[in-house]
């Protein structure tokens, strides 16, 4: 089966012109232009195969948002190839539209001052969706993402968490094959973001649907997928499991010791001390070079101990280090 979102090559240059300050450079602009380049994206090349649920991450400016445009059809890219569901986006955006379900945490396609049902509706008609198909989905919606009690209740006085809840809802009623999640999340409380969440992970399991998850929430991303793309000043730098990066890039672990009365400074061969707190020892050791059952036998012996446990490096402290240090900073890890 061939990937349902394909990209080669794919470049974005947004070009300006260069303003001169003052009067006489607002008339020398106005007459002799001169230009700025900025590459937004750089030769991104990537294959998404049908029902993939994929983290898209990077920092601000990275280049996460203009490759979503482009693969919804807003953008022409400046040069390479794109493929959305056998479409070229820019080219038939009308048939890509039909595909494709986008969710912006920051922006909504529900009519403020209609009831949420309506909203639902008017999106019916848009998408020319057959009424007993639209009415099984907005049922199955509603159960799953709780929406009954809000239902009539205009969108405008709808909370961010029950707003959000109505976006999916309705990027999803015309069972498109791919889903773009922009910030879906952001600004929910633990209980929304919960819900979200298991709302995504079902949509993907039960019906196949491909998502593309973008997102500074981490959190997001460590629950839900399985692969992540990372992209940096307009570079794919890493393509790959989710577990590969955390095992390949997360080489440090933290063991974490009770004592069964506080111990001033713990020491143990192998392994840093990070903090005291009480009767718990936080120590950092390379997993590369020293085993966690050494260390625990090591400090059984030296200590009276209640109780030891291994904390594994998550997903955010990794790609944190990688945005300020740079992917090519890890070679050793990588290779060790």
């Amino acid at each position: 089966m061939p990937p349902i979102i394909e990209t080669h090559d794919l470049r974005k240059v947004f070009r300006t012109v260069r303003r001169r300050p003052g009067a006489l450079g607002a008339l020398r602009t106005l007459f002799s232009r001169e230009y700025e380049e900025r590459v937004a994206v750089s030769r991104v090349t990537m294959a998404i195969e049908p029902g993939e649920l994929v983290g898209y991450i990077g920092p601000n400016g990275a280049g996460k948002s203009t490759t979503i445009k482009m693969l919804t059809g807003i953008l022409v890219p400046t040069s390479g190839d794109v493929t959305v569901a056998g479409v070229v986006p820019y080219a038939a955006r009308g048939r890509n539209a039909r595909n494709i379900g986008v969710v912006f945490g920051q922006r909504s396609q529900l009519y403020w001052d209609l009831p949420l049902v309506e909203s639902f509706e008017l999106l019916r008609a848009i998408y020319a969706i057959p009424r007993d198909r639209y009415r099984r989905n907005l049922d199955a919606f509603v159960d799953l993402l709780a929406m009954a009690d809000f239902l009539q209740t205009p969108v405008r006085q709808l909370s961010l968490g029950q707003r959000m809840r109505g976006d999916f809802a309705a990027a999803m009623l015309h069972d498109p094959k791919i889903v773009y999640l922009d910030e879906p999340t952001i600004g929910l409380d633990v209980v929304a973001k919960e819900a979200i969440r298991t709302f995504i992970a079902r949509i993907n399991s039960e019906r196949g649907t491909t998502i593309v998850l973008t997102t500074h929430d981490l959190a997001d991303v460590e629950r839900l997928c399985r692969r992540i793309i990372l992209i940096d000043r307009g570079a794919i730098i890493y393509d790959g499991d989710v577990e590969r990066i955390k095992n390949e890039y997360g080489r440090f672990r933290t063991l974490v010791v009770h004592f069964a009365q506080p111990v001033a400074q713990p020491q143990l061969e192998g392994a840093e001390l990070v903090c005291v707190e009480g009767s718990t020892a936080r120590l950092r050791f390379d997993r590369t070079r020293e085993r966690a059952e050494r260390l625990i036998r090591q400090a059984s012996e030296r200590y009276a101990l209640e109780d030891v446990s291994i904390e594994e490096p998550d997903l955010e402290s990794i790609i944190r280090r990688i945005y300020i240090e740079g992917y090519d900073s890890f070679p050793e890890e990588a290779s060790t």
